[in-house]
Parts: structure tokens; sequence; C-alpha cells
């Protein structure tokens, strides 16, 4: 990291709820560290990228936070009442059918609390709705270029339950966005459409300048009028929690320097190894080269 005028110069800044998570599956449970600025910015850190992470949860959690410092990852915490958590119970060997429960709730991230740091990318990764609203977003836009994981406006704490809702300000949070993840359940309740070609075209109307659409098969990309689509390829499935996290920031950190269409097919590939072994992708970039894929590219 380097230090310049009194700010940490980084290239994308995650910003998040870190959460302690039951994961449920074949009747075993296990407790895991997760969100995006887990998941996501261990990925960015193996990939090469100088990365920072916003977070908030109980001070007694913050030895969680190690993992992520032995990475090299520049660390900002603020304390809260709870750490945030999600219980995952999986249904399928596939692990894609789910259900969801809330474990508790860190609270909302103020603009006034961020950090001073320049980054070229700030990646908003909330868990649930309730961790940011449109004028963080919107404030933050002044900063750099926005990443949106879309779950953090539609995945809603209702009672004992995480439910999908549609977001009724979407029109305006969207406007200041130019990456928008979604996956393909987030896609439907935002737009009221199946067809995942057609839901990326309409959130793209909304703003965003590139979609990137997160399906059980693999990813789809709508850039600049195109979609670009790759398969997720893995030779088996023991990780998929996490996966999305993954997915965005690989596609982020290719889109540094290549196009939306190399992006696709790079983030596919680490999304597939990912999804090899439990937890956060811990490969190295030069790894992926020697993984074959064969994408499909719309054009």
């Amino acid at each position: 990291m380097s230090i310049q005028g009194g700010k940490c110069a980084v290239e994308i800044v995650v910003i998040g709820h870190f959460t302690k998570d039951r994961l449920v599956f074949r009747g075993r449970e296990m407790v895991s560290s997760g969100g995006s600025v887990y998941y996501g910015a261990m990925a960015l850190r193996r990939l090469g990228v100088r990365v920072a992470v916003v977070t908030r949860l109980r001070e007694d959690d913050f030895p969680r936070l190690d993992e992520l410092k032995e990475e090299g990852v520049l660390v900002f915490a603020q304390p809260a009442e709870q750490t945030s958590g999600i219980e995952n119970i999986y249904f399928t060997d596939d692990m894609d059918r789910r259900l969801c429960k809330p474990l508790g709730f860190a609270g909302p991230f103020c603009i006034e609390d961020m950090p001073h740091i320049e980054a070229r990318i700030f990646l908003i990764g909330p868990v649930m709705a309730g961790e940011v609203d449109i004028p963080f977003v919107s404030a933050l836009s002044g900063r750099g270029l926005i990443a949106l994981d879309a779950q953090g406006f539609v995945r809603v704490r209702e009672g004992n339950e995480l439910i999908f809702k549609d977001w009724p300000e979407k029109e305006e949070g969207l406007s200041c966005v130019d990456f928008l993840k979604v996956d393909s359940a987030e896609a439907e309740v935002l737009t009221g459409k199946t067809d995942l070609r057609e839901a990326a075209k309409v959130l793209a109307d909304y703003g965003p300048r590139e979609i990137l659409l997160t399906h059980a098969g693999g990813v789809l990309v709508h850039a600049d009028r195109r979609e670009y689509e790759a398969p997720f390829t893995p030779r088996e499935i023991r990780g998929r929690t996490g996966r999305g996290d993954t997915c965005f920031a690989a596609y982020l950190a290719q889109r540094l320097t290549s196009s939306p269409r190399e992006a696709c097919r790079f983030a596919a590939l680490v999304t597939s190894l990912k999804m090899e072994a439990p937890g956060p992708f811990k490969g190295f970039g030069d790894e992926i080269q020697h993984r074959p894929l064969h994408p499909t590219d719309r054009l």
C-alpha cells in the first residue's frame, strides 16, 4: 500500500459487513467468516490487487479480521453492537438451493465514518438491506467508480427470515452505479423478467454501464450493448458460499486492465476454482492460465 498526502492509495475498496455465518449442509454445521469484504477482498489480494476493506462488527470479533491482514488487506473496522451473520441451510448437493436466516446485524454505514482512501473502484457489497442507503452510494460516487452488489437492497430482514423484495428507489440508486452485480433471483425481483438477457438490459437502462449476472450455470455480462457469457466449470462443488462475491471481485480485478469479454471469462474461471473448496479463493492469478475454459461469447 502506498500512502500519499495523508491518504491511502489502493485500487479497490470493499465496503460491507464482515459476517460470522452458520453453514448447514448434509446435517453438519460449521461457523464461517463471510461477506463481500471477506470473500471479495481475499480473492482480490490473491489476484494481485491492492485492496482495503471498510467494515463493521463487534469488537470482540475483530480477531477474525486477522486473516485479511495476513493476506495484505488494509482493514478499517468500526465497532458495532452486533456482528452480522447469516445461517445458510443447503438443500441440494450442488448447494444452489438454500434457506437464509439472519443471525445479527452490525448497523448502517455513515459517509462521515469513511476513512480517507483514494481508490479507482469502491465495491459496495452489503449482505442485507439496511447497511447502506442511496445518499451513501451517491456520496461515494464522487470519489471513484461505484461497483454495487444488489443484494444489499433486495435481501431484506423480515422477522427470522431473509426474503427478496423489490427496491422501490432503484431508478435513483442505480443511476450512480458503474458496475452492478445481481444473481438470477435478484434480477427477477428487480425487473420482473425471468429471461436473464432481458433482465440485464432492463437493469442497464437504469444507469449501470456494466451488469454482471450470476446464475447456477455461469456468468452473463452486459456491457456496451453487448453480452458475454462464460460457464462455471468446477470439478466438484464444495464451496458454494461466497460464489457471487468472488465472481464480482474477479471481474473487477480483471477490468482494471482488460475488456468486459476477458473479465467475464476470467471471473467464471476464478469462481469455478473457488467453488471446488470451502472458504475464499486461495489460488493465484498465474494458476488460471492452466485451467481450460470454453465460454460462449454473445456479440
